[in-house]
C-alpha cells in the first residue's frame, strides 16, 4: 500500500445521480465511476467526487475547496461536447493539479479522426484509406475511393453514430450517409475503407516504459448471414443484440511474432500521438497479417469487466492493482 492520497474523482456532470452522488451503489448508469472510485476506497484513498460543470468559475472552486493531491480524470466532454473534453485537462493544468490519464495534445489528436489518421500516416503507420466531409460545406467526393467504405461523424467516441447502414458500397449510399452524419451529429463526416480482418483491442499501460496487456478480439458468428461485419454501438452496448448475432468479446488468437507485430505497431502509435498513463488501440488484422489501425482512444473505459481491465487480468494486474498503479504513474510524472 502506498501513500494515502487526497484523489478528487472527476466526472461528467450527467454521471452524477441525485440518490447516489457518492457512488456507493453499483448502477449500470455510472458503472466505471462506481467501479474507479470503490477501488480508490478500498486503497484507502481519501476519495471526493467532483463533476466537470459548465460553469468553470465553479468548476475552479470545487477543485480548489477539495484541494486534491491527484485528480482522477474520468471526463469525456463538457456539457455534452466531446470537443471540449482536452480543455478540462487544459484548466487542470492551468491550476498546476496532477490528474491522470492523456493531456490535451493527445485528447485532440485522437479526437478528431480525420487528424489522428493523418498524424499516424505520417509515421508509417497503416490506417485505412479516407475522405473528410466538413459539415455545412459542399459535399465533393472524390472518384479514387475505394468501396465499400465506412462513415462515421469525426468526433465522437464508443461507436457513437456507427451502425450497420454505415457501410456504404456506392456513391449515392455515401452521399446520403454524410448527410445523416451532418443533420444528426451537426459536425463534419468522416468516410474510411471498410477492411476485412479480424478486430482487436489493444490495452497499453505506462509513459517512458509501455506494457501491452495481451489483446481483446471482437468475434462475429461467421454463420449468420446478413448481421454486422464490425463493432457498431449496438454491438459495443447491447448485450441482447450481441446474443442474437453471436458476437462475442474475447482474447484475441495470435501467435508470439503477430502479437509483438501488433505489440510495436500500437506502442508507435500510442507515442506518435502523445498519449499518458494508458490507452487503447483498436484495429483490424488482415488475412496477411497486416495492422491497420481503425481507433486511438485516450481515455478507454475502465470499468472492471470492460476491455482494459480483462486484459490487465491477463496480464496478473488484478482490478485495484491497476488503479493504483495509474495513480502511481501520475504522481511520478509530476514529481
Amino acid at each position: 500500500m502506498g501513500k494515502k492520497l487526497k484523489v478528487t474523482v472527476l466526472v461528467d456532470e450527467g454521471e452524477i445521480l441525485k440518490n447516489d452522488p457518492e457512488f456507493r451503489e453499483a448502477s449500470t448508469a455510472h458503472k466505471t465511476e462506481y467501479h474507479v472510485v470503490e477501488a480508490l476506497r478500498s486503497l484507502e484513498h481519501d476519495v471526493s467526487i467532483l463533476p466537470a460543470i459548465e460553469d468553470i468559475a465553479g468548476l475552479i472552486n470545487g477543485l480548489k475547496e477539495q484541494a486534491p493531491d491527484v485528480v482522477f480524470n474520468l471526463t469525456e466532454h463538457l456539457a455534452g461536447d466531446r470537443h471540449q473534453d482536452k480543455n478540462i485537462v487544459a484548466l487542470l493544468e492551468l491550476l498546476g493539479i496532477s490528474y491522470t490519464g492523456s493531456g490535451p495534445g493527445g485528447l485532440m489528436l485522437c479526437r478528431d479522426k480525420a487528424l489522428c489518421k493523418q498524424l499516424l500516416s505520417r509515421h508509417k503507420i497503416h490506417v485505412p484509406d479516407f475522405a473528410s466531409f466538413p459539415f455545412e460545406r459542399p459535399v465533393k467526393i472524390s472518384k479514387k475511393l475505394h468501396y465499400p467504405l465506412v462513415v462515421k461523424p469525426a468526433l465522437e467516441d464508443g461507436s457513437e453514430g456507427i451502425s450497420n447502414l454505415s457501410i456504404v458500397a456506392d456513391e449515392n449510399a455515401l452521399r446520403e450517409r454524410i448527410r445523416f452524419v451532418h443533420e444528426k451529429w451537426q459536425q463534419s463526416a468522416i468516410a474510411e475503407e471498410y477492411i476485412q480482418g479480424k478486430e482487436l483491442y489493444v490495452s497499453i499501460i505506462g509513459n517512458h516504459r509501455l506494457t501491452v496487456f495481451p489483446v481483446r478480439q471482437c468475434h462475429f458468428d461467421p454463420t449468420k448471414e446478413n448481421g454486422p461485419e464490425m463493432a457498431t454501438y449496438r454491438v459495443k452496448w447491447n448485450e441482447q443484440y450481441r446474443q442474437k448475432w453471436g458476437i462475442r468479446f474475447d482474447f484475441g488468437e495470435l501467435d508470439e511474432e503477430t502479437f509483438k507485430k501488433v505489440a510495436r505497431t500500437c506502442k508507435r502509435a500510442y507515442r506518435a500521438l502523445q498519449l499518458r498513463d494508458y490507452g487503447r488501440v483498436d484495429l483490424r488484422l488482415t488475412s496477411d497479417n497486416k495492422v491497420v489501425i481503425l481507433e486511438v482512444n485516450p481515455n478507454p473505459d475502465i470499468a472492471y469487466g470492460e476491455e482494459f481491465a480483462e486484459s490487465a487480468e491477463k496480464a496478473g494486474v488484478g482490478y485495484e492493482k491497476l488503479i493504483e498503479r495509474i495513480l502511481n504513474m501520475t504522481r511520478k510524472r509530476e514529481l
